[in-house]
């Protein structure tokens, strides 16, 4: 097995700042500010997935937001496979997307109800590639197959969908451009935990068959470790520690981490997928 450390990088995150002003309390006194981040350096390497955890208002969304562009730093940079990703411009930054999708954490918010499970599914293509409508609605049944629904779902709506189908919808919609890297922000926190592993089986299927590399973040460190090669733990806007899941999870530098070990329910490791780079963060 080739040496991951040598692989590319795809995602290179380096002292990260974000900062939002909040509403002016008062006439008298100036609007207080929130450090969301606080310098956070990451770097995501082709093929061996990260996973970010830590408690809400830790500062992962924000990261997961900066990383897909949606926000730009207060300072910082970030950059997917060398390219600043703010300093593209508009048109730009949407064909640099077809590289890099996103999954939501709710997956009844995610979908627009008035839109066919067809368009969903094709709405990140829509920007750049010109297909007919037969070629739009058969790509869709395609990879609507791929993730363990009925292509004659296509012309269903979002309610029509229980709402670990719902997920599945969002991660075909992430995965039609063929992105080299998904981010997942809390994508199954809101499921039950059955679905749960059904879905994260799914996006483990896409990591060990399409090559998908996931920056998956949660505040659940049984989930990560069974997707992800390695793991940042994040506390008040600031990376507190990080390296492979394995040593992380069993010999944890930081009391923080510890913490969040304590608190990490008992499951039974035949409901979530094996993670065949376990071996490597030994």
């Amino acid at each position: 097995m080739a040496d991951m450390d040598n692989s590319p990088s795809l995602l290179e995150l380096t002292d990260l700042t974000r900062s939002y002003v909040l509403p002016r309390e008062s006439l008298f006194r100036p609007a207080r500010s929130v450090h969301a981040l606080r310098g956070v350096t990451l770097s995501i390497r082709a093929g061996r997935s990260m996973g970010i955890v830590g408690e809400s208002g830790s500062g992962k969304s924000t990261l997961a937001r900066l990383a897909m562009a949606l926000e730009r730093p207060t300072s910082g940079s970030v950059r997917f496979e060398g390219r600043d990703l703010n300093a593209l411009s508009a048109a730009d930054l949407r064909l640099a997307r077809r590289d890099f999708q996103m999954i939501f954490q709710d997956p009844y918010g995610s979908l627009d109800p008035r839109v066919p499970v067809w368009k969903t599914v094709m709405e990140p293509m829509f920007a750049t590639e010109r297909l007919s409508h037969a070629e739009q609605r058969k790509q869709a049944a395609v990879v609507l197959e791929s993730v363990g629904l009925r292509a004659d779902m296509l012309d269903h709506y979002p309610h029509q969908f229980s709402g670990g189908q719902r997920q599945r919808i969002a991660i075909a919609r992430a995965i039609v451009t063929r992105p080299k890297l998904i981010i997942a922000d809390e994508a199954v926190s809101a499921l039950d935990v059955s679905v749960q592993a059904q879905v994260l089986n799914l996006m483990a299927d896409l990591r060990d068959k399409q090559g998908m590399t996931f920056l998956f973040i949660s505040h659940d460190l049984a989930v990560v470790s069974h997707l992800c090669a390695d793991v940042a733990v994040m506390k008040d806007g600031l990376i507190v520690e990080q390296g492979p899941v394995r040593q992380v999870l069993t010999q944890p530098s930081h009391a923080y981490t510890r913490t969040l070990l304590e608190s990490v329910p008992r499951l039974a490791a035949a409901q979530w997928p094996t993670n065949p780079r376990e071996s490597e963060s030994l």
